[in-house]
């Protein structure tokens, strides 16, 4: 079993000391013959684990003595702040831009559609404006089921504009689910409903 313990004195000449034990009681005579092989000598107030033995004269005294390490706080892993993460969530807006025009290309997607991204991205992003400021002045706020709904009917990338450069709803991980949820339906029903709809026509 081992003990907590505090040099309380060492004489460097004769090679011995005394440490005073964390839980109390008598101190512990320290032998230099205790310590490991090549350590330095114990320092006054030094903390140090140890095991005890009874020499022959039925006095308790120190074996297998270590030197206690200051505890090292433990740092957290680091994670890329918002602002980082939201910078490389925006590149989502060009990727779709590419998309679009693509499938504009090939599959001759109606400019309404086009629109109707833009027109609802407005409104999306207001409508995150307007709850950010309800939040900061505690007055209805609202509900986050209205805003994936709007992200759903094509307004998300104003949404994501909003929730980087609003900072608002950008750190909720149950809300940032749900959001990209909604764009990947958004951006899976716009390709299936553009590619439907061009091989109609030539049928």
């Amino acid at each position: 079993m081992r003990f907590e313990g505090t040099v309380k004195s060492w004489n460097d000449d004769r090679a011995f000391g005394f440490i005073e034990p964390c839980q109390g009681g008598q101190e512990i005579f320290l032998h230099i013959t205790a310590l490991p092989a090549r350590a330095t000598r114990p320092a006054l107030n030094q903390s140090v684990t140890f095991e005890l033995e009874v020499n022959r004269d039925g006095k308790k005294r120190a074996k297998n003595v270590q030197f206690a390490r200051a505890a090292r706080p433990i740092r957290s892993p680091r994670r890329p702040s918002t602002a980082q993460w939201g910078g490389a969530t925006l590149f989502a807006i060009p990727a779709f831009l590419l998309v679009y025009m693509a499938s504009a290309l090939f599959w001759h997607v109606p400019l309404a559609v086009g629109v109707a991204y833009v027109t609802m991205s407005v409104i999306c992003f207001i409508t995150y404006a307007i709850d950010k400021s309800a939040a900061q002045s505690g007055a209805w706020r609202t509900p986050e089921s209205i805003l994936h709904l709007l992200g759903l009917l094509c307004g998300w990338p104003g949404a994501l504009l909003a929730q980087q450069l609003l900072r608002h709803k950008s750190t909720k991980a149950p809300f940032r689910a749900a959001f990209w949820g909604t764009v990947a339906l958004n951006v899976g029903a716009f390709l299936i409903l553009s590619y439907l709809t061009v091989h109609a026509w030539r049928g």
